[in-house]
């Protein structure tokens, strides 16, 4: 998949409650994972071939599965990456990329890796585009997210459209993984990650919660989440971003607290200018919050 250019943003909306006929990708909870080539793409090992699967003696595994870099899952990517560089001590975290070809994966994924600041290992499969094959990688996940103990999986995110969205319940579960019992929010992590340094050890007494920097408010209805998240879909031609804005037009209708969802919510992703959605949901956005916002 083509490499698109880089930019960092965040959306914090909290985690999505996925269908039950949510895609399947990787090995499932309770089935081992097996050793497996990349090149080392970053750290003094750079350019050099090893296994990222460690001993089962090794601290637990955080093992990301990355299919192709798009815009919309970079914040997700950076917050898992400076959860485990902030967590190294207790929890290895392995982000493997994946391309049909080495020779010209290697610069992109080196570039890509550079320009995101990743500070865990990186590496790129010798497997190709599909990755290791007893694996069972499902080509439509962009990424997948594998939570590793004594080379057993315990957990398995399977994610066709990641995004930061995807976040908590990603660091919750690796934070259950490698035992910590405060992990930062998605907001602390990618602050950290934009600042270049370190999330704050939230274990110590003296740690700061940290206090989130953008206006408006993520939702906390579901259902108002789902949409939000359809409306800023960058592949969105003029008519779906309409039917979307009516559905939740229908949906919040004269309810005062959807609508202060809606509009905290709007509130938020027009913030980030260009970065969410098409020229044309943002001019239909922006007029829909104006509503909201002159509206009893």
């Amino acid at each position: 998949m083509r490499l698109r250019s880089l930019v960092v943003s965040l959306f914090a909306l909290p985690a999505m409650v996925w269908a039950a006929d949510a895609p399947f990708s990787g090995p499932q909870p309770g089935e081992k994972t097996t050793a497996f080539k990349v090149v080392a793409i970053n750290g003094a090992a750079a350019g050099q071939e090893r296994s990222p699967i460690g001993e089962p003696t090794a601290p637990p595994t955080a093992l990301v599965f990355v299919h192709g870099v798009e815009r919309s899952l970079v914040p997700l990517l950076r917050s898992i990456d400076t959860y485990g560089a902030s967590n190294v001590a207790r929890l290895r975290t392995e982000l493997v990329f994946l391309h049909a070809d080495r020779l010209a994966g290697e610069p992109r994924i080196k570039a890509a890796a550079g320009s995101l600041r990743l500070r865990s290992p990186v590496g790129l499969s010798l497997d190709g585009a599909e990755g290791p094959g007893n694996y069972g990688l499902n080509k439509d996940c962009l990424m997948t997210v594998l939570g590793v103990r004594s080379n057993v999986v315990v957990t398995n995110f399977a994610l066709v459209q990641p995004g930061i969205a995807d976040a908590p319940r990603i660091i919750a579960a690796l934070a259950a993984l490698c035992g910590d019992t405060n992990p930062p929010s998605a907001e602390v992590l990618l602050a950290a990650a934009n600042a270049g340094r370190m999330a704050p050890d939230r274990n110590r007494t003296n740690a700061p919660a940290g206090k989130d920097p953008f206006p408006g408010a993520v939702p906390t209805d579901d259902r108002l989440q789902g949409l939000l998240r359809r409306f800023i879909r960058p592949t969105n031609d003029n008519a779906t971003a309409d039917a979307i804005l009516a559905e939740v037009k229908e949906y919040i209708a004269n309810d005062p607290e959807l609508r202060k969802q809606a509009a905290d919510g709007w509130t938020r992703v027009l913030h980030f200018g260009d970065r969410y959605g098409t020229e044309y949901s943002r001019k239909i956005g922006t007029e829909f919050l104006k509503s909201l916002q002159t509206t009893p």
